[in-house]
């Protein structure tokens, strides 16, 4: 076979994977930017509220950290370790999300944060907004303390546990979190590849506790992507999975003698009379003349 015939063989084939990559890229383009652009168009700037508050919330807890007294509260505020109890680490988790990292550029991460929050504001809406954000970030801090607690012996899953004293903050499990979801959600490959692809690359090229972390916000994402619209098969596979109960047995009650009756039909109601018209008064009767008495009549002697 030449040369020639294989170009013949492979040219519909690369027509077709042509065709597809641009449905592909054209698809994700209007589910990531047209549709975002479009919404606020509609709704204006309140429809990035939440990208807003995370920016300016950043930029604050960065300019409070220069100095000595406000790095002690910002730490006391959203310092997050996995040596700390677990309630403080809660109670401290959702201020920990506008904490920078201190080993990461701060203007860098503003454009993520506010990129990815306004997209998922957009997208899904401010409270699923702040669900996927906050759930991703709580599995990164939860599996890290469960990591460090297993400890490095256990098949390559923990870690040691000088990485419990590790100041873990900064949004950015929150962000790759949202931008996971969002190419689940609105079936965008390039997105997911950019965002999940590069955290397994940096957790293998840095295997420190913020890229298992970003691993952890990665794989969390997908399976609450994957769980996004199935809430009615997932109510009916718990339905189905729960036991079922008998319905209790209630007091007998005693037969009546005679043999059941029948219920009686409901009579219909009888319809109102009509009220009758009143009798007219009767015309007085004219008196009647007083009759003559009869004369007997003479009788003939018999001869």
């Amino acid at each position: 076979m030449t040369a020639g015939e294989h170009l013949d063989r492979l040219r519909p084939a690369a027509a077709r994977f042509a065709r597809f990559t641009g449905r592909t890229l054209r698809g994700e383009w209007h589910a990531i930017v047209v549709d975002p652009v479009r919404q606020l168009a509609r709704r204006g700037l309140s429809g990035l509220l939440l990208a807003f508050v995370a920016a300016f919330g950043v930029i604050f807890f960065h300019d409070i950290a220069q100095h000595p007294t406000g790095a002690v509260w910002v730490t006391r505020l959203g310092g997050v370790k996995a040596d700390l109890p677990l309630w403080l680490s809660l109670l401290r988790t959702p201020v920990s999300l506008y904490v920078p990292a201190l080993d990461l550029p701060v203007w860098a991460g503003i454009t993520q944060l506010f990129l990815a929050f306004a997209l998922a504001e957009l997208t899904l809406g401010r409270s699923r907004t702040l669900v996927i954000s906050y759930a991703t970030t709580l599995a990164g801090t939860l599996v890290a303390r469960a990591m460090i607690a297993a400890g490095p012996d256990r098949w390559g899953f923990g870690l040691p546990a000088e990485c419990g004293h590790i100041l873990d903050t900064g949004p950015s499990a929150a962000v790759v979190g949202l931008f996971t979801y969002l190419s689940v959600v609105r079936r965008a490959p390039v997105v997911f590849i950019l965002t999940g692809g590069s955290m397994v690359w940096e957790s293998i090229a840095v295997p420190n506790l913020a890229g298992r972390e970003h691993l952890i916000a990665v794989g969390s994402a997908v399976v609450l992507g994957l769980l996004h619209g199935r809430r009615e098969r997932l109510r009916a596979l718990a339905r189905s999975l729960l036991p079922t109960r008998a319905p209790l047995p209630g007091p007998a009650l005693p037969e009546p003698t005679g043999g059941p009756t029948l219920p009686t039909a409901p009579t219909a109601p009888t319809a109102p009379t009509a009220p009758t018209a009143p009798t007219a008064p009767t015309a007085p009767t004219a008196p009647t003349t007083p009759t003559a008495p009869a004369t007997p009549a003479p009788t003939v002697p018999v001869r």
